[in-house]
């Protein structure tokens, strides 16, 4: 089987407070029990500029830069096909995300059923008036000619799989900056790329210092 999937249950490596209460955009990667071991084979989804996966059995995306999971009653996002994989609000989970139609989720929860399949998920019936209102109009968004251009695939990751995967985020921040060149639209995305790009610059500082204490 070409995608492995290990368990669906959460093992986070959060706090049980931190679970809670998602921030925004949590620094702190976890392990959202999934594993795909090569790159995917993305198509974009019709009318959208958004990339889904029809082979793997996850409700798995690719949206300005970023992938996409949805696990769980979570999303999740990363910069590299197989994480680590950071939470994301709901409150600032795109809309263009939000509103790729129900028949695009490969394994979509039990509340999905009976939902028109060519049309997004009720989130305002699964989240409650707080999101409905803090993402008011997201109901009436459609497909239309002003959707922007998808993001161009970070292609170069195909090689990279197995014992050559970078699990170090400044090991994948550092190939990423070296091959991928789009500039995010949305800003949830573009502080995931600001946050990765200081953790990544910090490291390597600290490895610059310790070298030079060695020399002394």
């Amino acid at each position: 089987m070409r995608y492995l999937l290990i368990g669906l249950s959460l093992a986070f490596c959060l706090t049980v407070s931190s679970c809670a209460s998602p921030q925004r955009y949590d620094n702190v990667s976890v392990n959202v029990g999934i594993n795909v071991p090569v790159y995917p084979r993305l198509v974009l989804v019709p009318g959208y500029p958004v990339y889904y996966d029809p082979q793997i059995n996850l409700n798995y995306f690719f949206y300005d830069g970023l992938y996409w999971v949805f696990v769980n009653d979570n999303w999740y996002a990363s910069s590299w096909y197989n994480g680590p994989w950071d939470i994301v609000e709901h409150h600032y989970v795109p809309l263009y995300i939000l509103h790729v139609p129900v028949r695009y989720y490969r394994q979509p929860p039990a509340y999905f059923r009976g939902w028109h399949a060519d049309a997004a998920p009720h989130w305002s019936e699964r989240w409650g008036r707080d999101w409905e209102t803090r993402r008011s109009g997201s109901d009436q968004w459609g497909r239309s000619s002003s959707a922007p251009d998808p993001a161009p695939l970070p292609s170069y990751q195909q090689q990279y799989s197995g014992d050559r995967y970078p699990r170090e985020i400044e090991h994948q921040h550092s190939i990423r900056s070296e091959n991928y060149r789009y500039q995010p639209r949305e800003a949830v995305t573009q502080e995931r790329f600001k946050q990765r790009s200081k953790r990544g610059q910090g490291n390597e500082d600290r490895r610059n210092e310790d070298r030079g204490r060695d020399r002394r």
